[in-house]
């Protein structure tokens, strides 16, 4: 069987265990606007420029653009009135004082969960906007192509609360035929853009097929993503697909393959088997030591390239943190709440669910992963420092990670990879409109952009965690334990969403499938009917 088409019958086989098959969202009921102007009071501004914070600040809505950002004073000083710019009739006013507010945030990696998974499209639309993310990557859905366009076309109108939406294709998806030659290639990419798709992901074929692929997909203005399969990573690693047009790398498989000096391939155990998905990731924990040591020689060499290509990476750290703390990925606060019994179920151990690999995880696993995360950031890091496009993308609705909350703890480990917060605001909303081609209407707040726009009550820059749907724990002067934050509004084409309605909306759909079901969430992994 040609690879192309192993991969994509694997993919198939993947849908039918969960990972696609989303449901039609319902009509939205929670919404203010769109007014002809909207004016936000007093709020400080965290742009994704460079710029450091800024405020108060008066921002103007006309329509659904941007139309005036005015100072409007001095932090604790009171605001003359006369500075503030006015309200035309019929408009609105947006009280913001003391809060803070950044571009809408851009999912880079983003599925539409699956039916099987109880995850249909209401509810992860939902978990989305209620964390500030106004605009998705959607990297292939089996529900087809159609689907998801109409689901774009839907959010477009603002007819559904959802992120706006670029939808890609699974590289040969619907074809009748695996695709084994350039000419072939080719013709699937010219189909797929008249289909309407915005691009394409590939997880691997022959270098003539991919080159082929990428090549037409470029010249017809389309962007394209890449998951290095290991099936095809031997012959077609990051590197190659950076040089023949590739937009952005997803995860980092491929990567460390690019930069092997005294080997071709991973060091494969024996016994390994790609289908038994604890060899897979299991051994992946041991790849990047395989690789050039940090900063050596021919680490520089290939980070070079990359950047010289303008090539975006991807990283989506939180879809693997699990392997290096298991413990901690099962028992996160928000997944009593917020995670449906069909994709808590899917997420436990299991030989058939896509990325429920625990057959046997523990010690010595998780302290590869410690070190594979380590030198994976090194690079992820040093990439930023030297004027490189990196995004924040989650792959949520597997290995434990929630959709939206994923979002935030992705963040976090930027963060963590050595992002300065202000660096990290950046790369979740300014780089993702890059490498999307959208920065002349996304990624900042400049005159004449969409109104997509994130506020909270917590700044962010001292605490990501003020960005959870739960928000943070603090103790205040009365010696009492209480909650912060939380996105307290998202803006969307200048309609606001209240996000933690969004959110409760969210807890009460989980609520009526656990009485419908009978299911008791008791300790992770262990339930009771």
């Amino acid at each position: 069987m040609k690879t192309s088409l192993k991969l994509l019958v694997v993919f198939l086989l993947l849908q039918l265990n969960g990972f696609g098959q989303p449901q039609k969202a319902s009509a939205r009921k929670e919404w203010e606007g769109p007014w002809t102007q909207l004016i936000i009071r007093g709020v400080t501004l965290i742009n994704s420029t460079g710029a450091p914070a800024m405020g108060p600040v008066d921002i103007v809505v006309e329509g659904n653009r941007i139309a005036a950002i005015r100072p409007v004073g001095a932090p604790g000083l009171p605001i003359d009135p006369a500075r503030r710019p006015k309200l035309k009739a019929g408009g609105k006013e947006l009280q913001a004082e003391g809060m803070y507010l950044m571009p809408g945030f851009i999912d880079m990696h983003a599925h539409i969960g699956g039916a099987e998974k109880g995850s249909d499209a209401d509810y992860v639309f939902k978990l989305w906007m209620a964390h500030g993310v106004t605009t998705i990557r959607e990297p292939g859905c089996m529900s087809g192509l159609d689907w998801v366009l109409d689901e774009k076309a839907k959010s477009a109108k603002n007819e559904i609360t959802a992120p706006r939406i670029m939808a890609y294709t699974v590289f040969g998806q619907g074809s009748k035929t695996a695709i084994s030659t350039a000419a072939e290639a080719r013709a699937w990419a010219r189909e797929n853009a008249k289909k309407g798709a915005d691009g394409i992901k590939f997880f691997g074929a022959s270098p003539e097929v991919m080159f082929a692929a990428i090549d037409e997909n470029k010249k017809l203005g389309l962007r394209s993503m890449a998951h290095h399969a290991q099936t095809d990573v031997g012959r077609w690693n990051a590197l190659h697909s950076a040089k023949a047009g590739m937009t952005s790398l997803e995860h980092w498989y491929g990567l460390p393959e690019a930069m092997f000096t005294d080997r071709t391939v991973q060091n494969y155990s024996p016994d390994y088997n790609y289908q038994n998905e604890q060899d897979r990731f299991g051994e992946a924990g041991t790849l990047w030591r395989q690789a050039a040591a940090p900063f050596s020689e021919r680490w520089k060499q290939v980070m070079n390239e990359l950047l010289a290509l303008d090539f975006t990476l991807d990283p989506t750290f939180n879809i693997y943190e699990a392997n290096r703390d298991l413990m901690r990925a099962r028992t996160v606060e928000w997944h009593a709440d917020y995670t449906m019994p069909k994709l808590w179920e899917f997420y436990s151990p299991s030989r058939n669910s896509h990325g429920s690999y625990w057959h046997s995880w523990g010690t010595e696993q998780e302290n590869d992963w410690k070190e594979n995360y380590r030198l994976w950031m090194s690079f992820i890091n040093e990439y930023k420092n030297k004027g490189g496009r990196v995004t924040v993308g989650t792959d949520a609705g597997f290995i434990y990670e929630l959709f939206g909350f994923a979002y935030v703890r992705e963040m976090e480990l930027l963060r963590e990879a050595g992002f300065h917060p202000l660096e990290v605001i950046k790369a979740a909303t300014m780089n993702g409109a890059q490498a999307l081609g959208l920065e002349k209407s996304l990624g900042s707040v400049e005159i004449g952009k969409l109104a997509d726009f994130v506020i909270v009550e917590e700044n962010p820059l001292k605490n990501l965690q003020v960005l959870y749907g739960t928000g943070a724990i603090k103790l205040n002067a009365k010696n009492e334990v209480v909650r912060v934050g939380g996105v307290k509004y998202t803006i969307k084409d200048g309609i606001v969403y209240d996000a933690k309605k969004l959110l409760e909306e969210v807890k009460e759909m989980v609520k009526k499938e656990k009485a419908k079901t009978g299911y008791i969430f008791s300790q992770p992994g262990v339930h009771v009917h």
